[in-house]
């Protein structure tokens, strides 16, 4: 199950974002968002 969130991100990151998704490196911003935590997350567990 997929909960919402609400984040603020820099204007400049933004761009970048929306810059990789007319790219169609992601489906949208949330895909984004995901892909981008997960690996954080994977790399934070993995240096423990």
């Amino acid at each position: 199950m997929k909960c919402k969130v609400s984040i603020s991100v820099d204007e400049a990151t933004l761009e970048k974002l929306d810059s990789s998704l007319e790219k169609g490196v992601f489906r949208n911003r949330s895909h984004a968002v995901e892909y981008a935590l997960k690996i954080f997350l994977e790399e934070d567990d993995a240096s423990r």
